[in-house]
């Protein structure tokens, strides 16, 4: 360890090399991509290593029927589709997330409508949810952010009552558990990604798991190529869609149906981890790590650090705090970063009159939505005060969390 800090000429306390990136790859992954090669088969959810990942997925989550497709964002478009989302539609969403859980709806030619976060979890607020809905209204969905499962049950039971499907995006929670449930068969149909950061991965790809026939089917005819008709309570349904070529290949299906005989064993050592990161720091003022609500078993797919700079400089705007903090820590070598500086509402694409913002295809008719990003201060506060440090998963282990804790502790105090 060092004995002076890094930005005063010290030794940095996490050493060059030290941080290992994800995922870890054994031998058993390259043995299992190298096989494919000994087959006929490359591509198509019906190549052996696809039908088996589906089946271990659908298996894993407690679910009848689950699709392998070739990325996230195509899965959640895929299951906004089957749950029956209509151009002009609306769809209610968190306003911090991900690009891709707005993007699927506009490739739906639906409308976002985002409402704000719950300040500790980050996800959804549930109880904003049914102000926000309009006789436009077609689905809500979840995002389960950071790895952290939202607060289901409310949004169910709101859902159901307005005669709402839920649509959850999982991309960043393979493996989570709600109420001791596995995330994947809690609404109508879910989506997860499997791209290279994510806690299960096959380089890319994605899975949309249901409960239901109807909307397996329709998903599946979404990702394919072709109309199709099913019956769904009692009733036939046709869904007359262009079919978007959302086929998985063989290689991803291989590497991430090796990697799910690991994911539990990974998950816990992210959550140990994590646990011990957020006990150490809520020793140091100035900091903190995430909250886990008692309804929840997150899988950590990003270790979310808190800036508190009252609690140590009444003076310094959160800003000028957090810019210190991060130049400190990168200083003694700690990884740290912030995926998305700004709110998905005031992106460009919302906001910028020249484009979407001033005449949006999905509009039909529909009254003007406002994009007003004030409109959403516990998320603009999320954004402002919070940043995650990279490296909390294996093949990293304790040691590096020491050397965090170590870090963190060094540069507050300097």
């Amino acid at each position: 360890m060092a004995d002076t800090p890094a930005t005063n000429e010290g030794s940095p306390i996490v050493p060059e090399g030290m941080v290992k990136s994800w995922p870890p790859i054994t031998q058993a992954d390259v043995n299992a991509v190298m096989s494919v090669f000994d087959t006929d088969h490359l591509h198509t959810r019906w190549a052996p290593k696809a039908s088996g990942l589906e089946a271990a997925w659908a298996e894993y989550c407690g679910v009848e029927h689950c699709i392998l497709t070739n990325g996230g964002t195509q899965s959640l478009h895929m299951a906004l589709m089957a749950a029956g989302v209509e151009p002009g539609d609306e769809v209610i969403l968190p306003a911090f997330s991900y690009w891709s859980s707005a993007a699927a709806i506009i490739h739906a030619n639906a409308v976002p409508i985002f409402v704000d976060i719950d300040p500790r979890t980050f996800c959804i607020d549930p109880a904003l949810i049914e102000n926000a809905i309009t006789e436009r209204t077609a689905a809500v969905m979840p995002v389960h952010i950071h790895g952290m499962p939202a607060d289901l049950d409310p949004i169910v039971e709101i859902a159901g009552r307005h005669g709402l499907a839920v649509v959850d995006d999982a991309a960043q929670a393979q493996g989570a558990r709600y109420k001791g449930r596995p995330v994947g068969g809690l609404t109508d149909i879910t989506a997860f990604s499997l791209n290279r950061l994510k806690n299960l991965t096959g380089g890319e790809g994605g899975l949309v798991t249901t409960n239901s026939d109807a909307l397996n089917t329709i998903a599946a005819a979404t990702g394919g190529m072709g109309s199709v008709t099913v019956e769904e309570d009692g009733e036939q349904r046709t869904f007359f869609g262009h079919g978007y070529n959302y086929r998985p290949q063989e290689l991803m299906a291989a590497l991430a149906l090796s990697q799910l005989a690991r994911l539990d064993e990974y998950n816990q050592q992210r959550r140990e981890m994590a646990d011990y990161l957020t006990e150490q720091l809520e020793e140091i003022p100035g900091v903190a790590g995430p909250h886990t609500p008692d309804y929840a078993e997150p899988v950590h797919f990003m270790y979310v650090l808190e800036f508190r700079p009252d609690e140590v400089d009444g003076d310094a705007s959160m800003a000028e705090f957090k810019s210190a903090v991060w130049e400190g820590l990168e200083a003694e070598g700690v990884q740290i970063l912030q995926w998305q500086r700004e709110i998905i509402p005031a992106m460009n694409f919302f906001q910028d009159e020249r484009g979407y913002a001033a005449t949006p295809p999905w509009r039909f008719g529909a009254s003007t939505v406002s994009y007003d990003p004030d409109d959403y201060p516990v998320a603009q506060q999320f954004v402002a005060s919070h940043a995650y440090l990279r490296g909390v998963f294996p093949p990293n282990g304790m040691d590096l969390m020491d050397r965090y804790v170590t870090a963190v502790r060094t540069v507050l105090a300097d």
